[in-house]
Order: C-alpha cells, then sequence, then structure tokens
C-alpha cells in the first residue's frame, strides 16, 4: 500500500459566534467537555492513529489555543512540590514536543476548503488527515484508527460517515453511493447541503477526513462553492472517477457529538460525564432526581 498517514491538520481558524460571549476571550477550541478543552480530544484521538505532525489552521485571537500546548514549568513545579503525580501526568498528555506542531495562520475566513489549502507546504505529496474537533466521537477504537485501519486496504480518499434522518441532511455534506459494502462504501458523488428532499443518501460526512495529496491541485483550481466559500467537499468529489483512487465513505463505530452547537456540547458533557467513574454516581444521581420533579410536575 501507498505511504503511511503521519499528519493531520486541524482547521481552528473559526469565530465560535455560536458560544458567544465565552469565545470573546476563549477559543472555542479550547472550551472544556468535562475537564479537558475540544482540541485535546481530537489530538488524543490522532495520536492513538499514528499521526507525528500537526498543523493548526488558526486566525487572530487564539493565542490562548497556542499557549495551551506550551509546556507551563511554573505550574509543574508547584505540582512537583505538592506531590501531585497523577496531576503532572495528566500535564504531560498536554504538551507537544517542539517540531511536532505548526501553526499557519488563514487570514480570511474562505471556508473549510480554504484552511486545508493553507497547510498544503507543510503536507507535501503524501495522503494526510483533516480533523475538525467540533465533532467528538465517543468509541472504543478511536474514530480515526478505525478510518487509518481501514485506508490500509483502499487508498484512495476517505471520509467518516454516519446516518443522519432526512430533515437534517441539508446541514451536511451528503455521499452519492456507488457500491455498499457495509462499514464501507464508495462513493460516485458528494453533495454540499443539498436542498431539502435531494439528498442522494441519508449518509452524511462528518468532521474526519483522510485525504490524497492530489486535494491540493483540485483546491486550487475551485471557484467558491455553497455559501461563497471554498468547499472541502466539492474537492474531494473531484477525486471520483478521475486518475485518482477513488473516494470512500466509512460508518465509523462510535457516537458523534456535534460540540459547535450547544445542544451537542450539553449532550455531550452529559455523556462523558457518565461515563467518568469518578462523576457517575453523582450526576447520575442529579438527573434521575430532575427527571423524577419534572415527572411528578406534570
Amino acid at each position: 500500500m501507498g505511504k503511511k498517514v503521519t499528519k493531520a491538520i486541524f482547521p481552528v481558524a473559526g469565530m465560535g459566534t455560536r458560544f458567544l460571549p465565552a469565545t470573546k476571550s476563549v477559543p472555542k477550541e479550547i472550551m472544556t467537555l468535562v475537564d479537558r478543552p475540544l482540541v485535546q480530544y481530537a489530538i488524543d484521538e490522532a495520536r492513538a492513529a499514528g499521526i507525528k505532525e500537526f498543523i493548526f489552521v488558526t486566525s487572530r485571537g487564539k493565542g490562548a489555543l497556542e499557549d495551551y500546548f506550551d509546556h507551563a514549568p511554573q505550574l509543574e513545579q508547584e505540582l512537583k512540590k505538592k506531590g501531585k503525580e497523577e496531576l503532572l501526568e495528566t500535564l504531560k498528555n498536554t504538551n507537544m514536543d517542539s517540531g511536532e506542531i505548526a501553526y499557519i495562520r488563514q487570514h480570511r475566513a474562505l471556508g473549510l476548503g480554504h484552511a486545508v489549502w493553507c497547510a498544503r507546504r507543510l503536507i507535501h505529496n503524501e495522503p494526510f488527515a483533516v480533523m475538525l474537533p467540533d465533532d467528538v466521537i465517543a468509541a472504543e477504537k478511536p474514530c480515526l484508527q478505525q478510518m487509518v485501519e481501514a485506508y490500509e486496504e483502499t487508498g484512495g480518499s476517505m471520509v467518516a460517515a454516519m446516518e443522519v434522518p432526512a430533515n437534517k441532511a441539508s446541514s451536511y455534506g451528503i455521499l452519492d453511493v456507488d457500491n455498499d459494502m457495509g462499514s464501507m462504501v464508495s462513493v460516485k458523488g458528494m453533495v454540499e447541503k443539498p436542498a431539502e428532499g435531494t439528498a442522494p443518501s441519508n449518509l452524511a460526512v462528518i468532521g474526519r477526513y483522510i485525504l490524497s495529496p492530489n486535494i491540493f491541485r483540485h483546491l486550487n483550481q475551485i471557484k467558491s462553492g455553497a455559501g461563497g466559500e471554498i468547499q472541502l467537499t466539492d474537492a474531494i468529489a473531484r477525486e471520483i472517477g478521475g486518475e485518482g483512487d477513488g473516494v470512500y465513505g466509512y460508518r465509523f463505530r462510535g457516537q458523534r457529538f456535534d460540540c459547535g452547537s450547544k445542544a451537542g456540547f450539553l449532550q455531550a458533557t452529559v455523556a462523558f460525564g457518565l461515563a467518568r467513574d469518578d462523576l457517575r454516581d453523582d450526576l447520575e444521581g442529579y438527573l434521575n432526581e430532575i427527571v423524577a420533579s419534572r415527572k411528578a410536575a406534570e
């Protein structure tokens, strides 16, 4: 098979306006889900999949995100002094080694395709992953790791896919399926945010991709698409039936939470809280109380 996937792009230039006023000073990507920033979940998932180089496409006002990955010597000293070994260990997992992480600025908000294109010089001629930290996936085997293993069989380009209800299809990129092989589908087309009733399937693309470097050539040629932005979906669609190795959708095993929306973020908080041994009993007790008292009030 071809080259290993060792680089991942994290597009984090968005303004996070849905979470104002919090995002006035805190980049959305470091808002915490239980006690870890959103971006940490994406980094941990990437590491589990064998990613060695992390490329962040950022924008003005994301300094706190860059600081998050730096070592914090003073904090580490304090914890050492107080013998807080467990917290030191937790902190160690958030540190990125020099050279492991790169920051690229996206100066204008021209969409996901443009954000990926901004990182082209750091990718060169090899396959790479794209991860959207807003999509948090709870899974026994991390989602990107599942995809990398499947990709080793297929090559080409691969997108994470999940079934969505027909009335939600217009919010996603939707796959036009050529051949359904169970966890994997081959794709004959992709439609970004199809008008209601026109979606070719109910398989939606979510924020995990493994892409061929040809994508950059397609992005160079694309004029703006849906919503005046340069759509990554359009560039991936050009890999279909061309000289590329095809495009595949991968039905991952796990539950995806849309932490780009307040409701999704709250649902993820509950789900991840309940999954934690140290929090489960308190949280479950509280939720049961709320449900019981609401039922009584009815």
